[in-house]
């Protein structure tokens, strides 16, 4: 902290260290002295024969491991009375740690994500960031330096760290690559960063997403004015990386009419407005297209170093069409491009139009219209996702855009104000840590104290626990009903003839992370197992944890198939005492026993299931039982699946 007296009166490491980073900046690497890069600043090089082009950092390989481990005795409990329209809407807000939900979404939602958009911490030196107990050198001096909240969940990463850049790279570099996991084949990933990390953050995404995925890097003007008080220069904007999931993704073109101002109609084109481009030359080099061109005056025109870009009959028709033109003074030839052939123009770079992708002050103004408590001091702009939104080709119904550092809630907010714009029904997964806004508000700095104030008053107000995830929650539902009271409006002021408009789904079901439900046989929890006699004689005991209930094992059943969202229906049945459908498809049966007549009973159910889930203990000692009702009931499956043959059986509990 600036004008702060040090405690200590001299140290004479950090001085040393500091003129050495003075004079050698690339030897002080995250606050230590790399001395094979020292060397190498005095002009002693070693010869490596297994170096290579790579971003390496403490702790890189430990998170490249995470990201393909699993969450042994985690699941995600469904909080209904949490939720908005949970009977009816596709929508999903999930609270817990962003790496953990991605890994527990990862069976179900494989390939699934259309878009994701995400704003993480930027690295600024005050920052939460996640710390996920890597195994690295100096582990002990990390442990002192940080504040944590959640438990031992999120760190103030500090400048003074010395795994400043570290920290936030393992941090991020998991979340990123189980994210790929997620995506669609047309999918892309929007991520917002500025200047302390962009340049780390673009190597990782060209290591995990491939560099020929790399999009473009958006300059967003994210501030209306400058600052006047800047030392240096006013940082008027941020960075936004964006990585498709497959090479030679081709974004929306733009309609936007400033962006066509080039093209114009002087002679009255009777095909309209038209840009003359540049002289056309072979990219290389071939003799068959170097020859010289006679203008109608008889001018001679030489080829451009490689030639023209076509032959000379191809050329002579494109001059007979009027394609490609002379020159006033017939020195040159020019291509004519009209506008009306071009569906669009390819979407800049630069996002710098106010009006269509909102700034910083804007987002904070448009958020306060809807809670005037003053709760978020920095939201990102609605209009910015949307323009993004924008951006995506080819939407289609129960396409997915994902927000896995969702704060403020504003890409849900946007999801639901694009669905009004279209008959498209786009679904947000939005997930957050429940970040305790008592911690926040402690270590907070002054200018932003007042907003976390303010959160917590609302939290109060409205019965809810101080967490960051409740406000955003309570953001989505006014969101919603602002959305919903706009469009009934609309709807009583419409004219004869006029459709009414649709409400599009403004609801969404919360998820938790929490324990395991499911007394699994894992070393990960056998630590919470109890063995005693009297848990013997007691299937629930001996299945399940204390605190469950069926419809908890049910969705953690759901985590482990395929390609089943989590918003799927689930019904119970009225057959046996604990059965439960989902989907349409599966069948959970959390029965005690398991009867011959129960069997007759799940056998008959049409459609039939492509998977029935029964109790072990649930057959007891009874093995000819338990296999004719496997042989009976994949046999139903096989009849019933046509050619598809999925490869879905019965499974035990």
């Amino acid at each position: 902290m600036p004008n702060k007296l040090a405690p200590e009166i001299f140290n004479a490491q950090a001085d040393n260290l500091a003129k050495l980073a003075a004079l050698f900046p690339a030897a002080v690497k995250d606050g230590q002295l790399d001395i094979a890069a020292l060397r190498e600043e005095l002009g002693d090089f070693e010869e490596v024969g297994t170096e290579r082009y790579e971003l390496t950092w403490a702790g890189k390989q430990a998170a490249k491991k995470l990201a393909q481990t699993d969450v042994p005795g985690r699941t995600l409990k469904y909080v209904p009375e949490d939720s908005k329209d949970a009977g009816t809407t596709e929508n999903l807000y999930i609270e817990g740690d962003n790496l953990q939900v991605l890994k527990l979404l990862r069976q179900n939602y494989y390939g699934a994500v259309k878009m994701i958009y995400i704003d993480p911490p930027y690295n600024t030196g005050g920052d939460f960031v996640y710390r996920d107990n890597f195994t690295q050198s100096q582990a002990e001096s990390d442990e002192d330096e940080g504040e944590t909240v959640d438990g031992e969940r999120m760190i103030v990463n500090q400048k003074t760290s010395n795994r400043f850049h570290a920290t936030w790279l393992n941090m991020l570099y998991a979340r990123l690559r189980v994210a790929k996991d997620l995506l669609h084949t047309e999918g892309v990933i929007f991520i917002s960063i500025d200047d302390n990390e962009e340049h780390n953050l673009r190597k990782i995404c060209d290591e995990i997403f491939g560099v020929d995925c790399f999009v473009c890097s958006a300059i967003w003007r994210s501030s209306d004015n400058s600052n006047n008080d800047a030392k240096q220069f006013s940082n008027d904007h941020n960075v936004t990386l964006v990585y498709s999931k497959r090479t030679m993704w081709q974004p929306e073109k733009s309609s936007d009419e400033a962006k066509q101002t080039h093209f114009k109609n002087p002679d009255n084109d009777p095909r309209g407005a038209y840009f003359d481009g540049n002289p056309l030359n072979s990219p290389n080099f071939r003799e068959n297209l170097s020859y010289d061109l006679i203008s109608p005056n008889g001018k001679v025109i030489k080829p451009p170093k490689n030639g023209w870009r076509w032959s000379r009959e191809t050329m002579k028709e494109k001059i007979a069409s009027g394609e490609i033109r002379f020159t006033e003074d017939e020195t040159n030839i020019r291509r004519r491009t009209y506008l009306c052939d071009m569906e669009g123009l390819p979407p800049s770079s630069l996002w710098v139009d106010l009006e269509q992708t909102g700034h910083n002050r804007q987002g904070k103004y448009e958020l306060l219209k809807l809670m005037p408590e003053d709760v978020f001091d920095t939201p990102k702009p609605v209009k910015l996702i949307k323009f993004i939104m924008g951006l995506i080709p080819n939407w289609q119904d129960g396409d997915i855009v994902m927000d896995f550092f969702s704060g403020s809630g504003t890409t849900a907010d946007a999801v639901m104000q694009f669905n009004t714009l279209d008959d498209v029904k786009r679904i947000f997964i939005l997930i957050q840590l429940p970040e305790n806004l008592d911690l926040s508000l402690e270590k907070a700095k002054n200018d932003k104290k007042q907003a976390l104030r303010n959160a917590i008053e609302l939290c109060d107000k409205i019965g809810v626990p101080h967490h960051l995830s409740e406000i955003a929650k309570e953001r989505i539902r006014r969101a919603g009903d602002k959305i919903k009271t706009e469009i009934e409006t609309a709807n009583k002021q419409m004219k004869l003839g006029e459709e009414l408009k649709q409400l599009s789904d403004i609801g969404f079901r919360v998820f938790r992370v929490a324990d395991t439900n499911i007394r699994w046989k894992h070393e990960a929890i056998l630590g919470q197992m109890e063995y005693d006699e009297n848990m013997l004689s007691d299937k629930d005991r001996l299945d399940f944890m204390p605190g469950y209930t069926d419809i908890d094992v049910v969705y953690e059943v759901l985590l482990r198939q395929r390609d089943i969202p989590l918003s799927a229906k689930v019904v119970k049945l009225d057959i046996g005492t604990r059965t439960y459908l989902f989907a349409d498809a599966y069948i959970v049966c959390l029965d005690e026993s398991v009867t011959t007549q129960l069997v007759e009973e799940l056998a008959a159910i049409e459609p039939t299931p492509i998977k029935y889930v029964f109790r072990d203990s649930a057959f007891d000692d009874n093995i000819s039982l338990k296999d004719e009702t496997i042989r009976r009931l994949e046999a139903y499956i096989a009849r019933n699946s046509g050619e598809q043959k999925k490869a879905y059986t019965v499974e035990f509990i």
